[in-house]
């Protein structure tokens, strides 16, 4: 590769990666919203009702509870909590009995996270406690301030629970957000290879394939979603009613997982018809074309909040359509059809059937 054509690829890449990073920004923003109004919250509260001239603890401890995830919020919320005591006990302990230092710090730190790892199996307890402990022996507290420490990392505990039960609804919209832009790039990597066998460019064919290997990228993103539409629902009273769609967005993992790993294949065999100069039939290429228009249509429905049902009629087609082997065609071209048939399989599965459902739905194959 020339250095025009290394430099030109390194830019897409970069291109590529600052595109996933903003829409990742995009995708947390609802939580970088909740965490600035937690920090005001538990300094305010702290500061004006408690009356703690610095309460330091308060917005750390939100911030740690609220975290970029919704998932375990609750936990989190009780692990710093009890984290935080045990750090702010054992350092105000050692400090009052041996004054403050190198040695008394470390000694703080063993004992908080030894008493941490036998309260709870939890990480976020046990780093807690060792967090906490050398604040404690770092910054000397004056008599009772230990106490008020503590409190404070209450107060910033429940502005967490509170504001983690005043989710919005966007996190349950966004696994089908997400299942939408995966089946529409399946759609996408499918037309690659079709045109890539039709013009038997293995570059093109290469293209494609990597293509369907980045796909992995939006999986991980559809799984983030997906767990964290679930959490929600489980933690906020406001959004139980919404347990079915979080639910139902969920199962759309595990079919769309197996679609692009099939997809993959897919491409992976193509490669090897078009390096080899296999002939891979018209109408195992227009097949493959078939399944992105039918992949379209679902991606389409999935956007649309419609049932996923609507998306089958263009998948049974293809399912018809598949049945067909030509008498000619060989190990690449088989492979081939026998891809999109999986694939049918699993998009169904996706428009709302289950497995047994959808492979009753793709015929036997025939020799015409």
């Amino acid at each position: 590769m020339s250095a025009l054509g290394t430099l030109g690829s390194g830019a897409a890449d970069a291109r590529a990666a600052l595109e996933r990073g903003l829409r990742r920004l995009r995708d947390r923003v609802v939580f970088l919203v909740q965490i600035g109004t937690g920090v005001v919250l538990a300094w305010t509260i702290a500061r004006q009702a408690l009356g703690h001239a610095q309460p330091f603890f308060a917005p750390v401890t939100a911030i740690l509870c609220l975290g970029l995830t919704y998932g375990q919020r609750l936990r989190r919320i009780v692990e710093v909590g009890v984290g935080v005591a045990i750090g702010v006990l054992v350092g105000d302990v050692i400090v009052v009995l041996l004054g403050s230092g190198g040695v008394q710090m470390a000694l703080v730190v063993v004992l908080a996270m030894a008493i941490g790892i036998v309260v709870s199996s939890g990480q976020l307890v046990v780093v807690q406690a060792g967090v906490q402990s050398v604040f404690i022996v770092a910054f000397v507290a004056s008599t009772g301030e230990g106490f008020s420490r503590w409190l404070d990392a209450v107060v910033g505990g429940v502005v967490a629970l509170v504001i983690g039960t005043l989710v919005p609804t966007s996190p349950i919209a966004r696994p089908r957000a997400e299942a939408a832009r995966t089946v529409r790039a399946v759609a996408a990597t499918l037309h690659e290879v079709a045109s890539a066998l039709r013009a038997g460019d293995p570059v093109a064919a290469g293209g494609a394939l990597e293509q369907a290997r980045s796909l992995e990228d939006q999986l991980s993103d559809l799984r983030t979603a997906a767990a964290e539409g679930v959490a929600v629902v489980r933690q906020s009273p406001l959004l139980r009613g919404h347990r079915p769609q979080a639910v139902a967005a969920s199962a759309l993992v595990v079919p769309l997982d197996r679609c692009v790993r099939n997809l993959r294949v897919l491409a992976r065999r193509a490669l090897v018809a078009v390096r080899r100069e296999e002939v891979v039939p018209e109408h195992y290429v227009a097949l493959v074309d078939e399944l992105a228009r039918a992949a379209e249509d679902l991606a389409r429905v999935l956007d649309e909040h419609t049932l996923p049902s609507a998306g089958r009629g263009v998948l049974e087609r293809v399912a018809g359509l598949s049945a067909r082997a030509e008498p000619a065609a060989g190990l690449s071209a088989e492979m081939v059809r026998g891809q999109v048939r999986s694939m049918v399989v699993d998009l169904l599965v996706v428009a709302g059937l289950d497995d047994d459902e959808a492979l009753q739905l793709v015929p036997e194959s025939f020799l015409p």
